[in-house]
């Protein structure tokens, strides 16, 4: 089964210039912890409600601090072509929940989390092995996704 298949084609997203307080928001909407970062479609980052809360929030800045001072910018992707259980190794590797689908030229077509593989029960093992060494301590010092 291939990334395209399960994957969320309609995803909110922010650029970098805009607010942590709508990166917030968007959150709030879509009911979830971290939301894309684009720059004329292409994915440079990405925001998540632990990095509006440990780099801004902690640190005394407001909801006018732009998301590019916060975002986490080695974004890891797959194309939508990619095999779901590559995509399941790679996020449980990568230690992170929601892996952004990109076309050829890096622009985003949607979104690979967590859900969608435990949706699918044949990757049921997989996301779960995900889950599991995604939610040990990290093994970046920085990778807050």
């Amino acid at each position: 089964m291939k990334v395209s298949e399960i994957m969320t084609k309609n995803v909110s997203t922010v650029s970098p210039g805009d607010t942590i307080q709508k990166a917030a928001q968007i959150m709030q909407q879509v009911d979830c912890g971290s939301t894309p970062v684009t720059d004329g479609g292409k994915v440079v980052g990405v925001v998540t409600d632990r990095d509006i809360t440990i780099k801004a929030v902690a640190s005394g800045k407001g909801p006018e601090t732009p998301v590019k001072s916060v975002m986490f910018d080695r974004v890891v992707t797959v194309k939508p072509d990619t095999d779901a259980r590559e995509a399941a190794n790679i996020m449980a590797d990568n230690q992170i929940r929601r892996l952004p689908v990109v076309d050829a030229q890096g622009k985003l077509v949607g979104i690979l989390a967590i859900a969608d593989l435990a949706r699918v029960n044949i990757f049921v093992s997989e996301s779960g092995k995900a889950l599991s060494e995604i939610s040990e301590p990290s093994r970046r010092s920085n990778a807050v996704q």
